[in-house]
């Protein structure tokens, strides 16, 4: 007979997780402003249509990776007042569904990780070639 193993998720563990997430996410916000300072500059340097239209590509991607930053960031705030509630009403160990929502966010998180991380090396090679 297999026997199955619960993990019980602790407010402190995931308000910890959360700390995290807000570390990583303005880290993000710092990279993106010097990767636009880095696209002004280009843009002063470059005529061709070519690659004002790949820069053009790498701002809009900026901008929309600033939006799921701030997407992000109010998630986490939302558990974390979730998590706060349960607290306030005795409880240390997360119910089911507000467990279920953290693991689903932390899986978006590690999804996210490897979208901006794409998007890092795809830039790289840009100023690579152009810079």
């Amino acid at each position: 007979m297999k026997t199955m193993k619960t993990e019980v998720l602790n407010h402190e563990d995931l308000h910890f997780e959360h700390q995290h997430w807000h570390s990583e996410l303005a880290f993000w916000e710092d990279e993106l402003k010097s990767f636009k300072n880095r696209l002004a500059e280009l843009i002063k340097r470059w005529s061709s249509k070519e690659v004002l239209t790949q820069l053009e590509h790498f701002q809009n991607e900026f901008t929309l990776h600033n939006r799921v930053i701030d997407d992000l960031k109010e998630t986490i705030e939302k558990h974390e007042m979730n998590i706060a509630g349960q607290t306030q009403s005795g409880h240390e160990a997360m119910d089911i569904n507000l467990s279920k929502k953290h693991v689903e966010f932390r899986e978006k998180m590690e999804s996210q990780r490897q979208i901006y991380a794409d998007l890092k090396k795809e830039f790289f090679r840009f100023l690579t070639k152009y810079m």
